[in-house]
């Protein structure tokens, strides 16, 4: 699972600047007419940020400087919760963006929430003995 987290994090990095760069440029005029910049960018540093936390999580699984088991669990969880919190967060923006269908902003939070979630459990991976 470590790996996958590696993987996925710098697919998601990527895709963040790739799908950055197409906002900024062909999408430019497009945003700026149903005022969305703002939320486009949210979207786009939000799934940035998470395609490193991603890859952070990876590398302490790889590292297992806790050696516990509850430790590994959370960061297991921590890395899922990152993974399908940005899809949600980050996508549902997008989505909402490119299509402007307003009900999408309702499922944004959901992902906002995993993502919450995740850090909290980064954290809590920390609390066990070494």
């Amino acid at each position: 699972m470590k790996n996958n987290f590696i993987f996925w994090g710098a697919i998601l990095g990527g895709l963040a600047v790739g799908i950055g760069a197409f906002g900024a440029h062909a999408l430019k005029g497009w945003l700026i007419s149903i005022g969305q910049v703002e939320t486009f960018q949210t979207a786009s540093k939000y799934h940035f940020y998470h395609s490193f936390s991603l890859i952070l999580i990876g590398i302490l699984m790889k590292l297992n400087l806790n050696h516990s088991e509850k430790s590994s669990k959370f960061l297991t969880w921590a890395g899922n919760l990152h993974l399908f919190g940005t899809l949600i967060f980050s996508g549902t923006l997008y989505l909402l963006c490119l299509t402007n269908i307003k009900w999408l902003g309702a499922i944004t939070p959901i992902g906002g929430v995993l993502l919450i979630v995740g850090w909290v459990f980064l954290a809590v991976s920390f609390l066990g003995k070494k």
